[in-house]
């Protein structure tokens, strides 16, 4: 499969797959670009993958219904593969009180339109997997990025069915990352960028040394996964 990035076009089954960034890479690398509601433009050009959602972060700079309208609107474009990030976040002044709200209308919606969500949460697991409980039929799957929590809550989101994206926090050897990774199934599993000033190649070398794997073996795997779950192969 040959797609078009934002630096070029290349065969999917060559490139490192980085499932969420807030800035281009290397040649090498298929992004999924990560877009703010409050800052989208739905007539812009874009090049290569993307999601798009409110973050609990910036609602104070959007409503959740506007957001939602955006993302809806958006829903038809094909390079589009995602909503999020959103999610709940208690490290900020935002009561959850407004963050559940405007995160489980993105939940709706992403069942609606059949794309996986892209999650933030901190602090807030307890909130989450209750909301996954209490909210009915829901058939999109959901990813948890830039997982840096220990491994029973890794094995407990796992049981709920969620995957996990880890990130920088493989290369940090105080982080709970890696006994985390070393707990996930290598189908439930993704890797990422986020903002972090480090390759997806670095990402990758560090989880496939965690995993006892070749580099190949797991950007095969993630390919699989990252084809399953954002592109329904």
């Amino acid at each position: 499969m040959i797609i078009e990035t934002a630096n070029n076009t290349l065969s999917l089954a060559d490139a490192y797959i980085d499932i969420h960034c807030h800035q281009t890479g290397s040649q090498q690398t298929v992004e999924m670009i990560s877009l703010a509601t409050q800052d989208f433009d739905g007539t812009a050009t874009r090049h290569g993958f993307y999601s798009l959602g409110l973050h609990p972060w910036h609602l104070d700079e959007e409503n959740a219904e506007t957001a939602l309208m955006k993302i809806s609107s958006a829903s038809q474009d094909p390079q589009l593969l995602a909503i999020g990030e959103c999610g709940l976040d208690k490290a900020i002044a935002t009561p959850l009180a407004m963050q559940i709200p405007a995160f489980i209308g993105q939940i709706k919606l992403a069942n609606q339109l059949g794309k996986p969500l892209i999650i933030h949460c901190v602090r807030a697991f307890n909130e989450l997997i209750q909301i996954k409980k209490s909210t009915p039929n829901i058939q999109t799957p959901w990813v948890i990025h830039g997982f840096n929590g220990n491994p029973a809550l890794a094995e407990q989101l796992l049981r709920h069915g969620v995957y996990l994206s880890f990130g920088a926090a493989l290369l940090n050897p105080r982080s709970h990352a890696g006994e985390a990774l070393r707990c996930t199934p290598t189908d439930r599993l993704f890797l990422e960028t986020d903002t972090a000033n480090v390759s997806i190649d670095a990402i990758y070398a560090a989880a496939a040394k965690m995993l006892d794997l070749d580099i190949a073996t797991l950007r095969q795997q993630i390919l699989s996964n990252f084809k399953r779950v954002f592109l329904h192969d």
